[in-house]
C-alpha cells in the first residue's frame, strides 16, 4: 500500500475518531461530571444516550439511500457533527441537549456508513481489501483520545469546556482529512433493483442481522454507562477515566487483528469467540469489583465490540460484494435500533433495583442471546444447504 492509499485510509480513521470516538462515545467519560454538576439521574442520562442512538438509526438508514455525491454529503455531515459537539458545552438546557445529541447521532450514522463504504470500495478496486479493517481502528483511537482528554480538560474547564475542547480537536481532524482526501474521487454507487439475488433479508443473513441487532442492544449498556458505573464505586473512582482509556487502547488494534484472523479462520468461528469474550467482559464487574477485574472487563469490552462490528460488516460484504453501502446500512440500522432501547432499559433497571448489576446482567444475557441466534441461524442454513446438496446428488444419480 503506497503513501496515497495510506493517506486515504488514515483520513477515514480520523472521520471515525470524530463521529464515533468523540461525538458518540465521549459522552461516556463526560457523563459522571455532568451528572455531578447538573444533578440528573441515570434514567435521564439513558434518554440523552438514546436520543443520540435514535439519530444514529436515522443517519444509518438514510445513508443506505445515498448513491450520488457521497463525499460531499459525508464532509458536510462531519462539519455539522463537530458543531453539535461544541454546542453541548455552550448551551446548558436539557431539551437542547436532546436535540444536539440527536443531530450528532444522525450525522454520526451518515459518517460511519459513508466512510466505511467509500473506504471499502476504494480498497477493493485496488485489491487492498485486507486493509479495510484498519479504518475501524478509528473508533478505538477516538475512545482512547476522549478517555485521556476528558479528565485533563475537565479539571481545568469543567465539563462544558471539555465538550468545547473536543469540538476544537475534531475540527483539526476535519482539516487534516480534507487535505488527505483532496485527490480522492468518489464515484456514484450503482442503485440496484431489489430481486431474489439482491435482497438483504434472506437465509442466514436474516439471522445475522437479528443477532447484530441484539448485540447493539446489549453492548451499548456497558458502552454508555461503564465509566459512570465505576465512578460510583468509591474504591474504584480514581480508575473510572482510566477504564475508558483501556477500552480505547484495546479497540485500536482489534479491527486489524480480527480482520487478520478472518483470513485464517471462518467468520462464524471468530465471531463465537468474540461474543463469548464480550459476555465475560460485561458480566465481570457484577462478580468482582477490584481494580484489575474492572480494567480486564474494560479491555475485553474494547477488544470485542469493535471486533464484532468489523467481522460482521466484513462477512456481510463478502456475501454481497457489489452492495457494500446497502449492506453496511442495513446492519448499522438494526444495530442502531438495538442501541436506542438499551440505555432506556438500563436506566429503568438501575432506578428499580438501585444497582448497576441488574443492567449489566441484562446486557450480558442479551449478548449471549445474540450468539445463540447466530448459531441457530448458521445451523439451519447448513441443514438447508445439506438437504439441497442431497437433492441435487439424487437427481444427478437418477439421470
Amino acid at each position: 500500500m503506497n503513501r496515497q492509499h495510506m493517506g486515504i485510509v488514515f483520513g477515514g480513521i480520523l472521520l471515525l475518531v470524530i463521529a464515533m470516538g468523540i461525538s458518540r462515545f465521549a459522552f461516556t467519560p463526560i457523563l459522571p461530571f455532568m451528572r455531578h454538576d447538573v444533578g440528573f439521574s441515570l434514567e435521564v442520562a439513558g434518554y440523552l444516550a438514546s436520543s443520540n442512538y435514535i439519530g444514529y438509526f436515522i443517519g444509518a438508514l438514510w445513508a443506505g439511500f445515498i448513491y450520488r455525491q457521497r463525499k460531499t454529503i459525508l464532509l458536510v455531515s462531519v462539519v455539522i457533527n463537530v458543531v453539535s459537539v461544541g454546542l453541548m458545552g455552550l448551551l446548558e438546557l436539557y431539551s437542547v441537549w436532546l436535540v444536539l445529541r440527536l443531530i450528532a447521532g444522525i450525522t454520526g450514522g451518515l459518517i460511519f456508513v459513508l466512510t466505511s463504504s467509500i473506504i471499502m470500495d476504494y480498497l477493493a478496486k485496488r485489491s487492498l481489501s485486507r486493509w479495510s479493517g484498519y479504518v475501524f481502528s478509528g473508533i478505538g483511537l477516538g475512545i482512547a483520545i476522549s478517555g485521556l482528554c476528558v479528565p485533563m480538560i475537565e479539571k481545568q474547564f469543567a465539563w462544558q469546556g471539555t465538550w468545547i475542547g473536543l469540538g476544537i480537536l475534531s475540527a483539526i481532524f476535519v482539516g487534516i482529512t480534507h487535505r488527505l482526501w483532496k485527490s480522492l474521487k468518489v464515484q456514484d454507487s450503482v442503485k440496484t433493483t431489489a430481486s431474489f439475488d439482491t435482497k438483504m433479508i434472506k437465509g442466514f443473513m436474516l439471522w445475522l442481522i437479528l443477532s447484530y441487532g441484539l448485540e447493539g442492544l446489549g453492548y451499548i449498556i456497558t458502552g454508555t454507562f461503564l465509566v459512570d458505573i465505576i465512578h460510583n464505586i468509591p474504591s474504584l473512582r480514581a480508575y473510572s477515566s482510566y477504564s475508558w482509556v483501556v477500552v480505547g487502547v484495546a479497540a485500536i488494534p482489534s479491527a486489524p487483528v480480527w480482520t487478520l484472523l478472518l483470513e485464517k479462520f471462518s467468520a462464524i468461528k471468530i465471531l463465537i469467540v468474540a461474543y463469548i469474550l464480550q459476555v465475560i467482559g460485561i458480566l465481570l464487574p457484577v462478580f468482582s469489583q477490584t481494580v484489575w477485574s474492572v480494567l480486564l472487563a474494560s479491555f475485553l469490552f474494547g477488544l470485542t465490540f469493535v471486533g464484532i462490528v468489523t467481522l460482521t460488516t466484513s462477512y456481510a460484504r463478502q456475501l454481497f460484494p457489489t452492495q457494500s453501502g446497502l449492506v453496511v446500512s442495513v446492519l448499522t440500522t438494526v444495530y442502531a435500533f438495538g442501541q436506542i432501547i438499551g440505555p432506556i432499559i438500563a436506566g429503568q433497571l438501575v432506578e428499580v433495583y438501585h444497582s448497576y448489576k441488574a443492567a449489566l446482567v441484562f446486557a450480558g444475557t442479551i449478548v449471549f442471546l445474540a450468539l445463540l441466534v447466530m448459531l441457530v441461524g448458521r445451523w439451519l442454513d447448513m441443514k438447508k444447504q445439506a438437504v439441497a446438496d442431497n437433492t441435487i446428488s439424487i437427481t444427478q444419480s437418477r439421470s
